[in-house]
């Protein structure tokens, strides 16, 4: 064996990260704000770009017809749904928990463009509408607003806001010291504790307000879970007072109010414009129910080559630098122009196959929520998974069910008794919801009476599987509501509450 060096001439393919080609794929996965602050930059570093005005409509899919679902849609609401239809209307009034962050501003300048306020209009007030209105007296900064619409965006039904301040300092590229010094000057609005972050904070502004938060009370506040097991000793000794001050401070405490966002009418409040809107269609040959999808161009930033002033320009260039430059503006503009025109194109072609596939959903609601993955959009648009995951990440729909993230209807899916079928673990989750919504306040459901309901409505689930849906959606254990049941609360189970949140609502009484 002869050993040596020697050249060898080989042809291979390969992929290169060209900067246009990284700039594409980053472009795809831009929200639209992020995409209007990019364009924005754009603008000012290129001279041949101009901003461009929406067209008249929106942006369509060419020639679109209403959408076929697919063929075992049927068969499989058939087989597994038919006890969780009911589950609909509860999860359409409880489903903001899942609908990330929507929004405060409206969502465009179309006249039957649906505005974000469009899902709370009709009532006397709601809990938005409120908030929204203070923030806009309250903060004249821009920054300062910004973190405040941030922060209106954790508000759940009780007015509690569950956000992190250290995660929407990170969020907004701002200091927590910013976020903290907005979020004090929120809990300023009327009624007294919201924006609270925990039930002893909300219940400490409101003796606030009456200059009854001294010591004692501050004492009681940080042992709820004292109050909710009905241990007074204890809580008498760390208080500090006797039997008549104790009884006397839980008579003032439940004069309080835990809840003080229910004084108004809940909806979620959306601060961010959707990317598609979705309506119901006709086939005007068939007459077939069907979907049509359109972008929204008001959120969609839209940017034109001017060709007379690079024209202009090349006339007036001498020097071959400057002409090399003008040269290199006008393939940027143009290359920036065509991504933006193909990333329009791939996120309709994938919220398009979204909506076939979920047809039952946008028809029937959660319970007819399709498992569905990426690899299933991939193959049927013929895109890469990572293309997808891109597509839809921080772009949100406009259906006649709400706003949703298209990252929503991805969910895994649960055998189903019936062989060949399964169900999305999404609707197993509105139905426990559904079922311990129900139950009676004094003999609640265990997880193991949960497990043979569902079994029974055709779903196959595991005990520790349902243990782990309810931690999730944070429903205290069988035991724990059976306690909350004898102090009060009745059947009313905020899901969003911490187990001493709800303690101190036991102190209230049972909501309405």
């Amino acid at each position: 064996m002869r050993i040596g060096q020697s050249l060898l001439l080989a042809s291979r393919q390969t992929l290169a990260m060209t900067p246009q080609l990284q700039q594409a794929i980053k472009l795809l996965q831009f929200s639209h704000l992020e995409l209007a602050a990019f364009i924005q930059q754009e603008l000012e570093k290129n001279p041949l770009l101009s901003e461009g005005t929406p067209d008249d409509g929106p942006v369509a899919e060419p020639d679109a017809l209403p959408l076929e679902p697919p063929a075992d849609t049927a068969e499989t609401l058939a087989a597994v749904a038919p006890a969780l239809a009911e589950a609909d209307d509860r999860w359409t009034r409880e489903h903001a928990d899942r609908g990330g962050d929507a929004a405060a501003s409206g969502v465009g300048k179309r006249e039957d463009a649906p505005d974000a306020l469009d899902f709370v209009a009709g009532r006397p007030r709601s809990l938005a509408v409120h908030v929204l209105e203070q923030i806009e007296l309250m903060f004249g900064d821009t920054g300062e607003r910004r973190i405040a619409l941030k922060l209106a965006e954790g508000l759940d039904e009780a007015g509690y806001c569950r956000l992190e301040a250290a995660g929407v300092a990170a969020g907004l590229g701002v200091g927590l010291d910013a976020v903290e010094a907005v979020w004090a000057r929120l809990r300023q609005i009327e009624p007294a504790g919201l924006f609270s972050r925990t039930v002893a904070e909300c219940l400490g502004a409101q003796l606030a307000e009456r200059n009854r938060l001294d010591p004692a009370m501050t004492a009681l506040l940080a042992n709820l879970d004292l109050v909710a097991a009905g241990e007074l000793g204890p809580l008498r000794r760390r208080c500090g007072v006797d039997d008549e001050d104790l009884r006397d401070m839980l008579a003032e405490l439940r004069t309080l109010d835990p809840r003080p966002g229910q004084a108004f009418d809940f909806e979620p409040i959306q601060p961010v414009a959707p990317d598609l809107y979705l309506q119901p269609a006709k086939d005007p040959d068939t007459g077939e129910e069907g979907w049509f999808i359109e972008l929204n161009t008001d959120a969609l930033p839209k940017v034109l080559v001017d060709r007379n002033y690079h024209a202009t320009l090349m006339k007036g260039a001498r020097a071959k630098a400057d002409r090399d430059f003008v040269a290199e503006r006008f393939q940027s503009a143009n290359w920036l122009v065509k991504t933006l025109e193909q990333r329009a194109t791939t996120i309709l072609k994938v919220a398009r196959e979204i909506v076939r596939q979920q047809d039952g959903f946008f028809r029937h609601g959660v319970s007819a929520l399709r498992p569905l993955v990426l690899r299933d959009i991939a193959i049927a648009t013929e895109l890469h998974e990572s293309t997808v995951s891109r597509v839809t990440s921080n772009k949100y729909i406009a259906t006649p069910r709400g706003i949703f993230e298209l990252k929503y209807f991805f969910t895994s899916s649960l055998p189903a008794r019936t062989p060949g079928t399964v169900v999305s673990s999404e609707s197993v989750r509105s139905r426990i919801r559904l079922l311990v919504g129900g139950e009676s306040a004094h003999q609640p459901l265990s997880d193991d009476r949960i497990v043979d309901l569902l079994k029974g409505e055709g779903v196959e689930i595991a005990r520790r599987t349902v243990a782990k849906y309810r931690e999730a959606m944070r429903i205290p254990s069988s035991a724990e509501r059976r306690r909350l049941g004898r102090l009060g609360m009745g059947r009313s189970l905020p899901a969003a509450l911490s187990s001493a949140a709800m303690a101190s609502q036991a102190l209230a009484g049972p909501a309405d």
